[in-house]
């Protein structure tokens, strides 16, 4: 992406370990780990349970040099910014004030309004309690280098659907996690069919903030778009199921399935309009 000269958010707290000349990051995003099931419901709120990005075949440590480490951090800053003049536009047609979300970058474990008392996390997540989004940039690049799939966009990605996230919380559309998990419980078909249009919309979200990313300074290439499509079904509960059991089970799916979260995100490249996805929430589920 083509970021030269662009502004960086003022929303960043950067909680990264200081001192170390590198980082290193083993075992990629899943083998021997155990997946946590990060920012479930606490205290009647309902945060993002997290884009889960385990892969059960080991990858070998990683070695992310302090170089790498603060061009990502800066670039982080940069996607947040241009996703904070997106929202901005968008909540103003409709009257609306958008209230920007923080981004928190951070080493391995941090503490958060959401439960995570110094827990080690798989992967981004958001957490309405802080209103923030949380990175680890180590883990971040050293998994998608591991998957040889290294852009902007890539990265890019993982934060607008994060941010995406955050703006189902301000529209309310997250709550209703809330009333399934109280009413059903969280392991019901109705909380965990939600949580699946949630993410699918969070996906959609993100796509339609990559186009205006686009449409707005041109910054995108082709290539970048292909190989950032090309990730998106590594991200399905069918492929992280299948990679980690053999099999994989829809009725306990949280974010979707690998050919809807391509779909999605593609759609909301495609379109830009934000209100369009919102059909997400209400179609009937078999449709998504």
């Amino acid at each position: 992406m083509k970021l030269d000269g662009r502004r960086m958010s003022t929303n960043v707290d950067d909680r990264r370990k200081k001192g170390s000349t590198a980082a290193k990051v083993g075992g990629g995003i899943g083998g021997g780990i155990i997946i946590a099931l990060i920012v479930w419901l606490l205290g009647g709120k309902a945060p993002d349970v997290g884009t889960i990005l385990q892969d059960v075949q080991s990858t070998a440590s990683t070695w992310v040099d302090s170089k790498t480490q603060e061009q990502m951090a800066t670039k982080c800053s940069q996607f947040l910014a241009s996703t904070e003049d997106f929202w901005a536009e968008e909540f103003e047609k409709v009257g609306g004030y958008y209230r920007q979300p923080k981004l928190v970058l951070y080493s391995d474990t941090v503490t958060t309004g959401c439960g995570h008392h110094q827990a080690k996390c798989i992967g981004p997540f958001y957490c309405s309690a802080d209103e923030c989004v949380f990175i680890d940039i180590n883990q971040m690049v050293a998994h998608y280098s591991a998957k040889g799939q290294v852009c902007d966009l890539v990265y890019a990605e993982i934060i607008g659907h994060e941010v995406g996230h955050h703006v189902e919380y301000l529209r309310g559309e997250m709550e209703k996690m809330n009333e399934m998990a109280y009413r059903y419980g969280k392991e019901s078909p109705q909380f965990l069919q939600w949580s699946v249009r949630i993410e699918l919309l969070a996906d959609y979200y993100a796509g339609c903030w990559a186009h205006f990313e686009d449409e707005r300074f041109g910054s995108i290439s082709d290539d970048e778009i292909r190989k950032t499509l090309d990730m998106m079904p590594s991200k399905g509960d069918d492929y992280i199921q299948k990679k980690a059991k053999g099999y994989a089970n829809p009725e306990t799916f949280t974010h979707g399935t690998s050919e809807q979260r391509y779909r999605w995100f593609k759609k909301g490249l495609e379109s830009g309009d934000p209100a369009a996805g919102r059909v997400i929430l209400t179609m009937p589920y078999d449709q998504l």
